[in-house]
């Protein structure tokens, strides 16, 4: 398919700045595969579809203040400062991207906080955008964390058009978060409360947990028009033998497998057997799923309203067929359903 295919006009003030009061209150289109049915529910309502011993797996990612501000040494020029992950702890190197990227080269060193609490110097250019920077830290590697959680802020997406507020520590992230990582959050997981987890428990659903730092890959700009040729950054990933055993013990009971968030399909999409099982696993993927493609694990997915031509829509078009999905888009417009991180949510069944 061509990347044309997935372009739509999207009004702007669709794009959710908030979340909504309540994680379950968004709310949740349901798209029937076999029948075209489109239903306008809330996310609450998602116990209605799942019964006993039916298994959904979630991305047990943590996203960490990854937007720093520092100047850079005698201009004082201001330079923002997207961290994307750690090289090298001992040495304290990281790969970054940095903007406006042409005024900084190797060598410069970047100063953060008002009294140079964080000093960090470029050694590497890595893109035209990316840089790679070493820390010069001489404290504990605790000490290091705590001032990076003091010096960053929640890396909002752009599309958000505000700054960061403190509601955002907690609500940019899903209750589950457990492995630190993430430059984004998982958004389809951030409708659950801890609250309808335990519901959904008692109604008999189990929790299986995967891990994929999100990177700023999922987000980057297809550019080209043949998706065949687009080619994801790699996404580090780990399936353990826990959640293979909670969610194979369903497959071969005929239990339903639903796949919180794109993140967590591509996930077990990247390791399976060829008997269709969930295998332990651990790396780096760069799976890029587009239609046609035959899934393997799971038979239901939870996403949030995904903007034009990205990996993210392309991926739900290939788990609910390329039409019906821009069907429920279109609907979704006329009805005004809130778009992207802080959006509404859609169980495709």
């Amino acid at each position: 398919m061509k990347l044309s295919q997935f372009r739509f006009d999207l009004p702007l003030n669709l794009i959710a700045q908030h979340p909504t009061k309540k994680r379950e209150e968004s709310k949740m289109m349901v798209v029937h595969r076999a029948t075209g049915q489109i239903e306008d529910r809330h996310f609450r309502d998602i116990m209605e579809y799942f019964d006993d011993k039916d298994v959904f797996v979630v991305n047990n990612t943590k996203v960490f203040p990854a937007r720093m501000y520092g100047r850079k040494e005698k201009t004082g020029a201001k330079i923002e400062v997207f961290l994307l992950r750690e090289l090298n702890k001992t040495n304290k190197l990281w790969d970054v991207i940095v903007d406006p990227a042409r005024k900084i080269r190797v060598g410069n060193k970047l100063y953060f906080g008002e009294s140079d609490e964080l000093v960090a110097e470029v050694i590497d250019n890595t893109t035209s955008r990316g840089r790679t920077i070493r820390f010069l830290w001489d404290g504990t590697d605790d000490e290091f964390r705590q001032m990076l959680d003091i010096m960053g802020e929640t890396p909002l997406p752009k599309y958000i058009k505000r700054k960061p507020e403190e509601e955002d520590k907690e609500r940019y992230q899903t209750v589950y978060a457990k492995h630190e990582g993430a430059v984004a959050a998982p958004t389809a997981g951030m409708h659950f409360s801890k609250e309808l987890i335990k519901r959904l428990e008692i109604q008999g659903v189990r929790f299986a947990e995967v891990t994929l730092h999100t990177g700023l890959g999922t987000f980057r700009p297809i550019e080209v028009e043949d998706l065949s040729k687009h080619k994801m950054d790699a996404e580090y990933y780990k399936i353990d033998e826990t959640a293979c055993t909670i969610v194979n013990k369903a497959k071969e009971g005929n239990h339903r497998i639903c796949s919180i968030g794109t993140t967590t399909m591509r996930a077990m999409e990247t390791s399976y057997t060829a008997q269709k099982l969930l295998k332990p696993s651990e790396g780096w993927t760069n799976h890029f799923i587009h239609p046609p493609y035959q899934f393997n694990i799971a038979d239901a997915l939870v996403t949030n309203f995904h903007l034009p031509k990205t990996s993210l829509l392309i991926m739900a078009c290939a788990f609910a067929g390329y039409d019906l999905m821009m069907e429920a888009y279109k609907k979704a417009i006329k009805d005004k359903y809130r778009f992207f991180s802080y959006g509404d949510s859609m169980l495709i069944i």
